[in-house]
């Protein structure tokens, strides 16, 4: 499959892999951030930093390890409540990365491969899913919809380790948005970065 193919709709869901990661919303990232790294254990790995013009949330990501005794590019990610406010969503309105209440900010739901993931948005968009965020991160190319309830799902493929390990930082900064309708939305490029920690950081 090219770059530019976007897949025919399968007839039935394609089976996810798994739960990838969490993001809880949360009143303040540092005693969140104190409770999940002294008493659970897990290791910092990134913080988001502001970009210019657009509405990013105050959030770090924490990974444990893997079956390798390896780090992952996140297993948990906390992202803090704008003023500590905790607010119930209006009703009518969509779920947003930028939480504006204390819980569940979304699960990350990760699919075997790419070809598997984009059989899936095919196969979402053919039940008129809507995509509320398409974005390539460093560690994933990621859809964002919601569940009937509100909860924020992140439909994701994990991209090869060497392309993040190097510097999980600047790979969780990484951020392309994407269409999130027509057949644009349904396109993957491969030509991905890849992050390394610079020599003189």
């Amino acid at each position: 499959m090219s770059n530019d193919d976007a897949p025919a709709a399968p007839a039935h869901a394609q089976p996810p892999r798994g739960v990838n990661h969490v993001v809880l919303s949360v009143r303040d990232l540092e005693v969140s951030h104190r409770f999940w790294t002294e008493v659970i254990g897990f290791r910092c790995v990134a913080e988001l930093r502001p970009i210019p013009g657009r509405e990013r949330p105050k959030m770090r990501f924490y990974s444990g390890l893997d079956a390798q005794g390896d780090v992952t590019h996140h297993d948990l990610a906390l992202a803090e409540v704008p003023g500590g406010r905790d607010e119930t969503r209006p009703e009518g309105t969509t779920w947003s990365l930028v939480p504006s209440r204390v819980g569940l900010n979304h699960v990350a739901i990760a699919w075997p491969d790419r070809e598997s993931w984009l059989r899936q948005l095919a196969f979402l968009r053919g039940r008129g899913v809507t995509f509320l965020r398409r974005i390539n991160h460093g560690m994933t190319h990621s859809v964002y919809i919601e569940d009937p309830d509100g909860h924020g799902i992140e439909v994701l493929y994990e991209l090869p380790r060497d392309v993040w390990r190097g510097d999980i930082d600047a790979a969780q900064n990484y951020a392309e948005l994407l269409p999130t309708t027509g057949d644009a939305s349904l396109v993957d490029r491969t030509d991905n970065p890849i992050f390394e920690r610079s020599r003189t950081r």
